[in-house]
């Protein structure tokens, strides 16, 4: 029902900065919750940051002062700005769509997901 596709990984630098886009479909975006993670190889999937349906915010420790997470809802878009980029920061970066309840850090209780971007931090 919801789709959803990941843009603007790629290799930068250690202090560089890169901006994820995540393009949803679905007649009622504004009313999702939204979120990203990520996922290193060799480890589970982590939760980075996530916005409610009322642009509430909430990131993980690691990433709390670096990374910002925003929506445009009539672009059906949500966004990640990285700025300050680490090499642990390395990973396929995911959203997520929840259609069912405020914000969430459980990726196991997300409805969409996409197939991800690489986000490659050099040192």
């Amino acid at each position: 029902q919801v789709q959803l596709v990941e843009s603007g990984g790629g290799l930068v630098q250690a202090g560089g900065s890169l901006r994820l886009s995540c393009a949803a479909s679905g007649r009622a975006f504004s009313s999702y919750a939204m979120g990203w993670f990520r996922q290193a190889p060799g480890k589970e999937r982590e939760f980075v940051a996530a916005i409610s349906s009322s642009t509430g915010t909430y990131y993980a420790h690691s990433v709390k002062g670096r990374f910002t997470i925003s929506r445009d809802n009539p672009k059906n878009t949500v966004y990640l700005q990285m700025n300050s980029l680490k090499p642990e920061d390395t990973a396929v970066y995911y959203c997520a769509a929840d259609l069912t309840s405020g914000i969430r850090t459980d990726p196991r209780e997300y409805d969409y997901w996409g197939q991800g971007t690489q986000v490659t931090v050099s040192s």
